[in-house]
């Protein structure tokens, strides 16, 4: 099969920061689905990955990246009861596996969900990891509930993000909750608006900004850009006894004391974490992914979908890393085979 891979972690500039090769179509055994892809999506995870996974090394075979993809079931493992041959399947993968930089993949079938019948492949690629990601932070580190929490407010750092964008529309529809999101630029601003936020403020100078909106708490933090740059902001601006969650990670400590005097709780959400360590709730991503389908058919959640680059090539890979590192992509970028 056709790949795309890097043997060292380049700059996305350098030649051979991803090189097109070819290598054996893996063969699905257990739980396992064969899937042929048709389209794949990019998420800052990719780029991450590729600048350090072969940092100051030269692999042996090149190592293909990728977490976003679409397609069709292929061949079955013998211990696969989900789903049959045929099949049009969306996933967001398992980052200790070869990845979705490719014709074919090998993917547990606990972590895919139904493609969506109503759009494209390429918009469906643009959602798992994204849809993943936001429901997990909202329902399971959070644990908002439509009964107890409607009404409440949220402010969600970067909403016009892959994950803000997805975060908007399932906090506002699914939770009822009131939405602030932070956006700077026009073309962010109103992305933000058209996936359902209720207030959009500057997050150059948050606390001022949130509280010029008419809050002075607000019951919950999403962080998805930076935890540390804006830590003493969402520790100011949390309400007393409310939660913040990110999935931006940490290279020095998180300041926690500064939420002790407000008894607030805080999260982190890593998308990978049930299919990393097999944990026996692994399934539930199949069921979220599935409830999402059903959600985009249902028109009750947009697709994020706002560029597509068509062919599967080292060349368009590099393309949209150096879009994605760039801070400037608003929704998502997908590659079409």
């Amino acid at each position: 099969m056709k790949a795309v891979g890097f043997k060292t972690s380049l700059p996305v500039t350098a030649a051979e920061s991803f090189v097109d090769f070819e290598t054996a179509t893996p063969s699905p055994k257990g739980k396992d689905l064969l899937v042929k892809i048709k389209a794949i999506a990019v998420n800052p995870v990719d780029y991450k990955i590729r600048q350090n996974a072969a940092k100051d090394t030269t692999l042996a075979e090149p190592k293909i990246i990728g977490w976003d993809a679409c397609g069709v079931v292929e061949a079955i493992g013998e211990e696969v009861s989900l789903f049959k041959v045929g099949d049009e399947v969306y996933y967001a993968g398992d980052i200790t596996r070869p990845g979705c930089n490719a014709e074919y993949q090998l993917i547990d079938e606990r972590i895919v969900g139904k493609k969506p019948k109503s759009i494209s492949y390429e918009a469906a690629a643009a959602m798992p990891l994204t849809s993943l990601t936001a429901w997990e932070i909202l329902f399971d580190r959070i644990r908002i509930s439509q009964e107890k929490d409607k009404n409440k407010t949220i402010l969600i750092l970067a909403g016009a993000g892959g994950v803000g964008s997805i975060a908007i529309q399932l906090a506002k529809k699914i939770a009822g909750l009131k939405v602030i999101a932070t956006a700077s630029r026009p073309e962010s601003i109103n992305w933000c608006k058209k996936m359902g936020a209720d207030v959009v403020v500057n997050h150059k100078n948050l606390v001022e900004e949130v509280k010029n909106a008419g809050f002075e708490y607000v019951d919950f933090i999403l962080d998805f850009v930076d935890v540390n740059n804006y830590w003493d902001a969402m520790a100011d601006l949390i309400k007393p006894q409310g939660h913040i969650a990110s999935i931006t990670g940490s290279a020095t400590p998180v300041a926690l004391n500064k939420l002790k005097t407000k008894s607030a709780s805080f999260s982190w959400e890593f998308m990978y974490t049930r299919s990393s360590f097999q944990t026996e709730d692994m399934i539930e991503q199949h069921h979220i992914l599935n409830k999402v389908s059903d959600l985009l058919d249902e028109g009750v959640v947009q697709h994020t979908l706002t560029e597509t680059l068509n062919g599967l090539s080292a060349a368009n890979v590099k393309k949209a890393h150096a879009q994605l590192e760039s801070g400037t992509t608003i929704g998502k970028l997908a590659i079409k085979y």
